[in-house]
């Protein structure tokens, strides 16, 4: 777009994985200058102290201060201490948040601040009209953009999905279920039926089919692969797979990083990303949906950047045309 300022961003919990992302997408965006990367832990330390990559890219240093003369904030924390962040800190009102927890995921406010739900293709216009906006969870992109075209068409009945995920996923910090000598070559569930996305997956559900009350029975896996999700829905449909496909095209028409696929899909297709991906199978009268993303791109840090493009009123794919790896 012509004659559109720089936006000045800074980052707030930077030495994290989606933190990393953020330094690097912001990097490389034509529109955007890190005025700062905030990390106590690691305030002097270079960037490419924690984020080995960087070296070469920039000379910034972490930071354990910050400032207001900025336009954005990305909020790269944790689960719970975004809040306590915003609680604690004096962030000037002009000051545009986005925050990557799940603290304002379900609208939430602190300070005044009410937080607007940040999936583009659900609702964009309102986020272009947004001050603050809560960036929806990695596995509840990926299953939302797999219903969102039969909840707004009314046709949503019980919904059974399972996503597998990367180990990334679980951030940053060390557990036992993230060591590689246990993630490698090794698969298992967790929170079968009660993974905290449900709750903004049923929220925004509803509000394209208000009433919508059957189960999403959701079974998370942990993969043995570093980035990616990997999700299939099924429910019983009386739509053809030609009806459903098409369906499913005209909802994520104009949407620049949604693609339904007339092939089969695979991971390595977005990982690296900002895109998802969905293929439709039909099997009796039963409908599959197949999604996947990268969870530290579309599902973290990339749709983070997606969404300032629109506040900021920049073009929406500014700095997310990303290379996939596929070997």
């Amino acid at each position: 777009m012509a004659d559109v300022k720089r936006i000045k961003a800074g980052i707030v919990g930077g030495a994290g994985y989606t933190g990393g992302e953020m330094i690097r997408l912001l990097l490389n965006h034509p529109d955007v200058t890190i005025s700062f990367v905030h990390s106590r832990s690691n305030a002097g330390n270079p960037l490419h102290a924690v984020h080995a990559d960087l070296l070469g890219e920039t000379d910034l240093l972490f930071t354990g201060e910050l400032s207001n003369d900025i336009d954005v904030m990305f909020l790269c924390l944790g689960h719970g201490e975004s809040r306590k962040f915003l609680e604690a800190s004096e962030v000037a009102s002009h000051v545009k948040v986005i925050d990557l927890s799940q603290d304002f995921r379900l609208g939430e406010t602190v300070k005044d601040r009410t937080f607007v739900y940040g999936l583009p293709e659900m609702q964009r216009e309102l986020i272009r009209e947004a001050r603050n906006i809560a960036n929806p969870g990695c596995f509840a992109t990926a299953i939302q953009l797999g219903l969102l075209p039969l909840a707004k068409a009314g046709l949503l009945q019980e919904v059974h999905t399972t996503g597998i995920t990367g180990s990334t996923g679980a951030g940053q910090s060390l557990q036992a279920t993230s060591h590689f000598t246990w993630r490698a070559s090794n698969i298992s569930t967790y929170k079968v039926l009660n993974h905290q996305h449900l709750k903004e997956i049923r929220r925004s559900l509803q509000l394209l089919q208000p009433g919508f009350s059957a189960p999403v029975n959701f079974v998370p896996v942990r993969g043995d692969f570093p980035r990616g999700i990997w999700v299939t829905s099924y429910l019983q449909s009386d739509l053809s797979l030609e009806a459903a496909v098409q369906l499913y095209k005209d909802y994520y028409a104009g949407h620049p990083f949604t693609h339904v696929s007339d092939r089969q899909i695979d991971l390595k297709q977005v990982v690296n990303t900002n895109k998802v991906l969905i293929q439709l199978e039909k099997a009796g009268d039963k409908l599959i949906i197949h999604s996947i993303e990268d969870n530290l791109l579309k599902g973290a840090s990339g749709q983070a950047v997606q969404n300032m493009n629109l506040l900021c009123g920049l073009e929406e794919t500014a700095g997310l045309r990303l290379k996939s790896i596929v070997f």
